[in-house]
């Protein structure tokens, strides 16, 4: 893997794809992410969603594990900052006392993620994010957990073009997704309204990076300008996960999202894996979460 470049990689991955499984018609080869065509979608709660019970110690990742079994949710976002000590990481009993409970309730761990900022100068803080972004890679290959989630930056430094900023960002990530690739994770970055604002940074930044290994988890609630099913559309060839959310951005403005054409785009485009959502606002958390999933099902056939 280190003596090919991407390109080739996705090459010879389309190929031996066609070439075992299916005629090639049935294999899209792009410089994004090689999968199979058509649709296949399991659903996933993003831990966020208990964001404050998690925090306040109401609740644990295993209470979220158990919810996600009893509410019928494939799959846990199992967020790093709800680990105790973070970011620090956390110790092999805990990550693999999880492990164990997502298993033997069917619950599968689809990502982690962390909090980093590259958007910053100083080489010296950049430095300690990457080293806390590797540290958290290796927790997620422990966790069986196959993405990382990662970010941009808070901002757009001042005294620092954009261009300049992308540079030494890309540099970064290029770390973390060689890392990623020793411990078979994919790092995944979520363009979140800070540094990136627009689906086109997003796909520069990832084609920058040029990685098999370093794709998007797709936030559908943080593209703010223009149209954001145009956006959103724009970026599912280089999603890994996503974040089906409430609300989606128009010209600065939230209205709610409308489901049916977040499914459409994903029949139109195709995807398959998982599609964790999140469900935000005041109050108990469990009955807003499960009135947004029976939407989802209801919006997606599932």
């Amino acid at each position: 893997m280190s003596t090919i470049d991407r390109r080739t990689f996705l090459a010879c991955s389309a190929a031996m794809a066609v070439a075992v499984a299916a005629p090639a018609s049935a294999v899209a080869a792009t410089d994004t992410v090689v999968r199979e065509t058509g649709v296949k979608l399991k659903l996933g709660l993003n831990a966020f969603s208990f964001d404050a019970a998690l925090r306040q110690g109401k609740m644990t990742l295993s209470d979220a594990v158990h919810f996600c079994a009893k509410n019928g949710v494939d799959a846990l976002d199992a967020t790093g900052y709800y680990f105790p000590g973070y970011p620090a990481v956390p110790t092999d009993e805990a990550i693999y006392a999880l492990k164990r409970t997502a298993f033997v309730n069917g619950v599968a761990i689809s990502g982690t993620g962390v909090r980093n900022d590259f958007a910053v100068a100083d080489p010296a803080a950049r430095a300690k994010d990457v080293q806390m972004v590797k540290d958290w890679i290796v927790v997620a290959s422990k966790l069986g957990a196959p993405v990382l989630r990662v970010f941009s930056g808070v901002k757009r430094p001042e005294g620092n073009t954009f261009d300049e900023a992308l540079a030494w960002m890309v540099d970064d990530f290029k770390q973390c997704a060689d890392l990623g690739r020793q411990h078979g994770v994919v790092i995944a970055l979520q363009q979140h309204n800070d540094f990136l604002k627009t689906a086109a940074e997003t796909i520069r930044t990832i084609e920058a990076v040029d990685s098999p290994w370093f794709a998007c988890i797709l936030d559908i609630g943080s593209l703010r300008s223009a149209d954001p099913y145009v956006e959103i559309e724009k970026l599912v060839p280089y999603a890994v996960s996503w974040q089906i959310k409430e609300q989606v951005g128009r010209n600065g403005k939230e209205e709610p999202t409308d489901l049916s054409k977040i499914k459409a785009i994903i029949d139109r485009s195709g995807y398959r894996g998982y599609v964790p959502f999140e469900a935000l606002g005041p109050g108990d958390p469990a009955p807003r979460i499960v009135a947004f999933l029976t939407k989802i099902r209801s919006a997606f056939g599932l």
